[in-house]
């Protein structure tokens, strides 16, 4: 079984749970009672319009192949150094079992700022979809090498129907089609091979000629310095996913400015 795979067994339980600890009318009373969506595609095209890089600052303490990332971790602290440091939004990891995340980390870290945040999870039913809205999401994620193509336009209808923005994640040409067929205007390039872990940005800037002009593209994994992020930028890509390099720093905010001081647009 991938590590994929098994992410997906034990989210099908815990949805499965979810649903019934809390009925579907109940949740979606509190995504209509939660604060509008901010606007992560959006705030992510101001930072391109005005030459700067768009980063998603991703809050995130632990990982399947890292094991703990930050062992003090305060996400309303964090959230705020991003913040401080110049992030254009946020993404928090709300998985448990494989990140050590929780749905509590999103609220305390969407309320501590201004900036959008992206619910960092494991999608796999539409339930998931009003549930990151009543947390009060403003973005979602789609994996398409996780869900069929009939599931993903379900997600993404989801995401819409609730005024939010979902990142499409591709890892390759084949899942890269099967998005902009679904018409996702927010597609994340994870440089991540899913077989081997082996990261390279090369991904990204090979796949980047594919995407349509009116679609947003986001890179997603491998990135630690403002040479990769200026590097991504001569191909194009001016938004950036980052979590691991800046969880590990001891000061979250200087190491936010220094990273997107020395980047090049």
């Amino acid at each position: 079984m991938s590590v994929l795979e098994r992410i997906a067994a034990y989210k099908r339980e815990e949805v499965k749970a979810a649903k019934k600890a809390r009925p579907l009318k109940s949740l979606e009373s509190a995504a209509e009672e939660a604060s509008p969506p901010r606007g992560f595609r959006a705030a992510l095209e101001r930072a391109r319009a005005a030459k700067q890089p768009g980063l998603i600052a991703e809050i995130k303490k632990a990982s399947p192949s890292k094991g703990v990332i930050r062992a003090h971790f305060d996400p309303e602290v964090i959230a705020r150094d991003y913040e401080q440091g110049g992030a254009t939004c946020l993404s928090v990891l709300t998985d448990t079992p494989s990140f050590q995340g929780a749905m509590d980390d999103l609220m305390v870290a969407r309320h501590a700022t201004k900036l959008p945040v992206l619910r960092k999870d494991f999608m796999l039913d539409p339930y998931q979809i009003v549930q990151s809205r009543a947390l009060g999401a403003d973005c979602i994620l789609v994996i398409m090498a996780m869900v069929d193509d009939d599931l993903a336009e379900e997600l993404l209808e989801a995401a819409r129907e609730w005024g939010m923005d979902a990142l499409v994640e591709v890892h390759n040409e084949h899942e890269l089609d099967c998005a902009l067929k679904l018409d996702a205007d927010l597609i994340g390039i994870n440089n991540r091979d899913l077989s081997t872990f082996v990261t390279d940005i090369g991904t990204a800037i090979r796949l980047k000629p594919l995407v349509p002009p009116d679609k947003h593209v986001v890179a997603e994994s491998g990135l630690s310095t403002s040479d990769d992020l200026s590097r991504l930028a001569a191909a194009g890509i001016t938004s950036y996913l980052i979590g691991e390099s800046l969880m590990r720093a001891e000061d979250v905010e200087a190491a936010t400015h220094a990273l997107l001081s020395g980047v090049k647009i």
